[in-house]
């Protein structure tokens, strides 16, 4: 069986033979699928490879690149493009232990890192340098902030929408190509009468951020495009060097990502599209739904193949996502299938009410671990975060232990980003978000008296000294601190230490200041930092780790995670868009009612057409067993109590292929 050697077979080597396969040493026809197989020996031209989900898109796209490397296309000339820096790690990995060594020179990374890389070594007709700081979003919505504020934005006599919606406002514009009045018209029309301002604001972040040399994660795409398309030459030499360009999840790509796709394809249009329609459930990040449908149009000759073998699902499952997804308006038609055998269907389940609806998923899962079914292997989905506050009770009250995807992200938390801060002037002394962090942190030392010095320090060729000169010459508030932070920056700068040791100098300063400002928790911050000292150990450029905290952050702190400890692992719980690309053996789907899945405010066909593609998502996370689950009386606090039904998307599909249960209270006592 396929299926078999897919998950056995790394890669399987012969000699050299007579025939027109004798040059290449995998048995690509023994190791994939004909669809797969068809995708992998294309090429030259565009192609656009529609994945359904569990077709082993990942193992198509590292044997194209092998198969590339092996008919000897330089790797360096191969550039593989994902949405993050582990999975494009991965596959590279993988392609090593198929070809060797020679794939190390393959380029591969996230669109906003390989934009980085080629601003640094490509930017200067852009005029920037290349030591500019990459803001996160944190630091993003901190600057517009403080420029809220000095616009008179911030007071309590008027009410302003908060530095997040702003920065949500001005992010979404630039990643759908609109300008700003337009994006708050049509995404933010409850914002209209502050349009102006929000216009002004804008405008004010763009020039401090340039004058800065600061780049958020939204201008490392657009620098990049003004690059490409002003500068003939820098297009001419990138095109030229990656003659073979893949793209993972190209339906997740915005329409800035589509267009830098064609432009480094430019000279040559091979270009591998991977990417599933019927996966597309990010466009409240600016994923545009059109580039996968439209690929053809912009790449004229595209070559279109389906993979439809499905590696994950028992049949059962698989037919509950064909029938969702066939009802989808616009769509490349497909059918998924398996050879996996087994007699389960799925089962949508009607609680009398959410309460019930806890306990059925509860008791369910602890039957699960009598059957020996590990709590790693379970998940429950939902559409929001909020719908397992109820189940999370439930699963704590019968002492199962679970883990919920969301929080605060490890980088985001205010002890690694003040570590962060000082590492940050060191690279770049312009960064002003970074000095206003530093310099907050010395005790007795506010906002004002910080800008202040900023203006400065900035402006200063040796800013340490400058530093050290306001500590002296005053009249500044916590002098003393200012004196203590010249010193360590000044050490900091010493030439010869590895980011490993630079960090260390700063957590000597900065733990006593920290254990001060957090004294209830900071045991737990602590831990965080010697999680973080880890991290550092590998890293031998400053400029390279905090390029890599600023694209590719760890995710999670190391506390505050999981519910409870346990040796036996722990059941999933994660909103429906955390889990894309995962798979449990046993899914659950919660609160699948029409009203909760699709919501309230889903009411564009265009909305709709994604939230049904986002119900096949979450069904096709399951190996095994699926549950999709809901309440007959619902409650909100506008309408009380309501008759609850199906989710549209499961209430007309045939009881041969989802039959229904319903709870007596005895099922799940």
């Amino acid at each position: 069986m396929r299926a078999a050697v897919a998950d056995k077979v790394i890669y399987l080597r012969e000699r050299a033979a007579a025939g027109d396969e004798s040059k290449f040493k995998i048995k690509y026809a023994e190791l994939l699928n004909q669809a797969q197989l068809a995708a992998v020996t294309h090429r030259d031209g565009p192609l656009l490879v529609i994945a359904g989900a569990g077709s082993g898109k990942t193992r198509t796209l590292i044997y194209r690149v092998a198969r590339l490397i092996e008919s000897g296309v330089p790797p360096g000339a191969i550039l593989l493009l994902t949405f993050t820096r582990r999975a494009a790690q991965e596959m590279l990995d993988r392609v090593e232990r198929l070809v060797g060594n020679a794939s190390r020179q393959v380029a591969g990374g996230t669109f906003h890192s390989f934009a980085n890389n080629v601003l640094r070594r490509h930017g200067t007709p852009l005029g920037l340098r290349p030591n500019f700081t990459i803001l996160d979003r944190s630091d993003m919505e901190d600057v517009l902030n403080l420029l809220r504020a000095r616009m008179g934005l911030a007071s309590r006599e008027r009410r302003f929408p908060k530095k997040g919606t702003v920065a949500e406002v001005i992010s979404m514009a630039r990643n759908k190509r609109r300008d700003l009045p337009e994006e708050i018209e049509l995404d933010f029309a409850h914002l209209m009468e502050h349009q102006a301002d929000i216009v002004e604001l804008a405008a004010k972040y763009n020039l401090y951020k340039r004058e800065r040399g600061l780049l958020d994660y939204d201008d490392l795409l657009d620098r990049l495009l003004e690059l490409l398309q002003q500068y003939e030459r820098v297009r001419e030499r990138l095109s030229s060097a990656y003659r073979y360009i893949m793209i993972d999840e190209y339906q997740d790509t915005n329409l800035i990502q589509a267009e830098l796709v064609r432009l480094l394809a430019w000279s040559h249009r091979n270009v591998m599209a991977v990417g599933d329609d019927a996966q597309s459930i990010y466009s409240f990040r600016g994923a545009n739904f059109r580039n996968i449908m439209d690929f053809p149009a912009m790449f004229e000759g595209t070559r279109i193949v389906k993979l439809e073998e499905n590696y994950r699902s028992l049949q059962g499952i698989l037919d509950v996502a064909n029938e969702v997804i066939s009802r989808a308006n616009e769509k490349y038609t497909k059918a998924l299938f398996t050879g996996r055998r087994g007699e389960f269907r799925p089962l949508l389940v009607r609680a009398q009410d959410e309460h019930m609806q806890s306990r059925f998923v509860a008791q369910r899962i602890l039957e699960l671990r009598e059957e020996g079914v590990e709590l790693s292997e379970i998940a429950v989905l939902f559409r929001s975060s909020f719908h397992s506050f109820d189940l999370e009770l439930e699963l704590q009250r019968r002492d199962i232990p679970f883990i919920k995807r969301g929080g605060f992200k490890f980088i985001e938390t205010a002890h690694i980003k003040d570590t962060l801060a000082h590492l940050r002037i060191v690279a770049n002394p312009a960064d002003a978000v970074s000095w206003l962090r530093a310099l907050t942190i010395v005790p007795g030392v506010g906002h004002r008296t910080a800008e202040r010095a900023i203006e400065a320090l900035v402006s200063a060729e040796r800013p340490e000294q400058e530093l050290a000169r306001l500590a002296r010459e005053g009249p500044v508030r916590g002098g003393a601190g200012f004196g203590r932070l010249a010193e360590l920056l000044a050490t900091l700068k010493a030439e010869g230490k590895r980011p490993a040791e630079q960090l260390a100098m700063v957590l000597e300063y900065y733990l006593p200041l920290m254990r001060d400002a957090y004294p209830d928790d900071y045991p737990k911050r602590e831990r965080d930092l010697e999680h973080f000292q880890n991290i550092t150990q590998r890293y031998r450029s400053l400029e390279q780790m905090l390029s890599d905290m600023a694209l590719e952050p760890p995710s999670d702190s190391l506390d505050g995670v999981l519910a409870s400890e346990a040796e036996e692992g722990y059941v999933t719980l994660s909103t429906i868009h955390s889990a894309k690309g995962l798979e449990w053996r046993v899914v659950f789907l919660i609160w699948a009612a029409d009203g909760r899945f699709p919501g309230p405010m889903s009411m564009g066909a265009e909305e709709i057409e994604e939230e049904r593609r986002l119900m096949y998502v979450a069904g096709t996370r399951a190996r095994d067993e699926l549950y999709l689950i809901y309440p007959i009386h619902m409650f909100d606090r506008v309408n009380g109590f309501s008759m609850g039904r199906a989710s549209r998307f499961l209430d007309d599909l045939p009881v041969e292929i989802l039959p229904t249960a319903t709870l007596q209270e005895s099922d799940d006592a």
